[in-house]
């Protein structure tokens, strides 16, 4: 996901009142929703596992016994839960505003024409507090806030110890990735998947690699859909219970000069079951300048890979690519 503040998007019809009443009726889905350049194009390998944990050799991984209370993760889980049940009038009490991109709606709508998601989320801003905007976060169920609270610093304590770790694998000093990353500002994406009878047909969200330094994604009713691209396929990730999937984005890309690379990823939707998913992401500060550490550049022959520029401007190039899938914002920063 990206920093609120570098773009915005368009507002939509809401899929889940959409699923409600079309999934019952005959009718073809949309036409607007039809993604058969994406869910034809290329193979589906079913029922691979990513790796539990493997710092060098993915950039994807399900993380367990990670040291998040169970309590925790069952409360957010709840909550979330209960927000998507509310009635859509109460869900619209928190829409996102025209140029905004926090609140209830649907992420990255750039024009009235492109190909939607069959998905509904709401997003938010939540550390540093002050980055906070009241008139998002749900007041029902009241115990939401507490519930997010609670989940976010355990979460960010889940990414600082990830970061000392992969200082460690890339062999620099365990705080110099915290550096960038200082504070730990973070947002979370909580995304609804309603079903569709010709779920072949849609996507759930879009291919595309995070603007992030790390994503930690939650699976809340466990229901599969996530893939992640490797070698050309999309594989499907099983969620294992109570883990973590653990995502590199496009921020720590840059910061190890390639040695780790984001991964795309998409999401599809189930036929006959709802989805509904939760992702941290742990992103720089936004007076941070985004460049290849130092000490890794002497490292390798091959220098800087990567152009250095500021985090609000990296964010920019990163939605004027318009989430095509296709690592081109991440292209034109190479050198």
């Amino acid at each position: 996901m990206a920093h609120a503040k570098a773009g915005a998007s368009l507002q939509v019809p809401n899929v889940q009142e959409l699923a409600q009443t079309w999934n019952g009726s005959g009718e073809r889905v949309p036409d607007r929703y039809v993604r058969k350049e994406e869910t034809a194009a290329e193979e589906v390998v079913a029922g691979r596992a990513i790796p539990v944990v493997d710092l060098s050799r993915t950039h994807c991984l399900q993380l367990v016994n990670h040291g998040v209370p169970d309590e925790v993760l069952q409360d957010v889980k709840r909550d979330i839960t209960e927000f998507f049940n509310l009635p859509l009038e109460a869900k619209k009490a928190h829409a996102q505003v025209p140029g905004g991109l926090e609140g209830y709606g649907q992420a990255f709508v750039f024009s009235e024409t492109q190909k939607l998601d069959w998905a509904d989320m709401i997003y938010l801003m939540i550390s540093p507090r002050e980055e906070r905007d009241p008139r998002f976060w749900p007041a029902r169920p009241p115990s939401f806030t507490g519930s997010v609270d609670r989940y976010a610093a355990e979460t960010a304590r889940v990414a600082a110890s990830l970061l000392r770790s992969m200082a460690a694998d890339l062999g620099v000093a365990p705080e110099r990735l915290s550096e960038a990353f200082r504070g730990l500002p973070q947002s979370m994406r909580t995304t609804y998947y309603p079903p569709c009878r010709q779920a072949s047909d849609v996507l759930g969200l879009s291919p595309h690699t995070d603007a992030t330094g790390l994503a930690l994604l939650l699976h809340v009713n466990d229901v599969q859909g996530l893939q992640i691209r490797k070698d050309g396929r999309w594989l499907a990730v099983d969620p294992l219970p109570g883990a973590f999937v653990v995502t590199v984005g496009d921020i720590l890309e840059i910061l190890s000069n390639g040695r780790y690379r984001s991964i795309e990823h998409r999401a599809v939707v189930h036929p006959d079951k709802d989805r509904i998913s939760a992702a941290v992401f742990h992103q720089p500060c936004p007076d941070t300048t985004i460049g290849p550490l130092p000490e890794l550049v002497k490292k390798d022959s091959g220098g800087a890979r990567y152009k250095s520029m500021e985090y609000m401007d990296f964010m920019k190039s990163f939605f004027a690519a318009k989430l095509d899938g296709r690592r081109s914002h991440m292209d034109a920063l190479r050198i």
